[in-house]
């Protein structure tokens, strides 16, 4: 299966039978992003969690109903 990295453009072929090739192919919503651009992002994220002033905003909490 021929995929196109959504960041940098650079098309490669991945084997059918792996499981993001079957996700492609199933919802078509899902995008492809390459080991070097996912690395990239990584290794950028890991240095904003370091300042310390990264955060993660999560949805409301689950109240209990009484």
């Amino acid at each position: 299966m021929r995929v196109k990295c959504i960041l940098c453009e650079k098309i490669e072929k991945i084997d059918d039978q792996l499981p993001v090739a079957k996700r492609l192919r199933n919802r078509p919503i899902h995008t492809y992003m390459c080991t070097e651009c996912s690395e990239r992002i990584a290794k950028k994220t890991q240095a904003r969690i370091a300042t310390g002033k990264f955060r993660i905003y999560r949805s409301g909490k689950e109240q209990e109903i009484l």
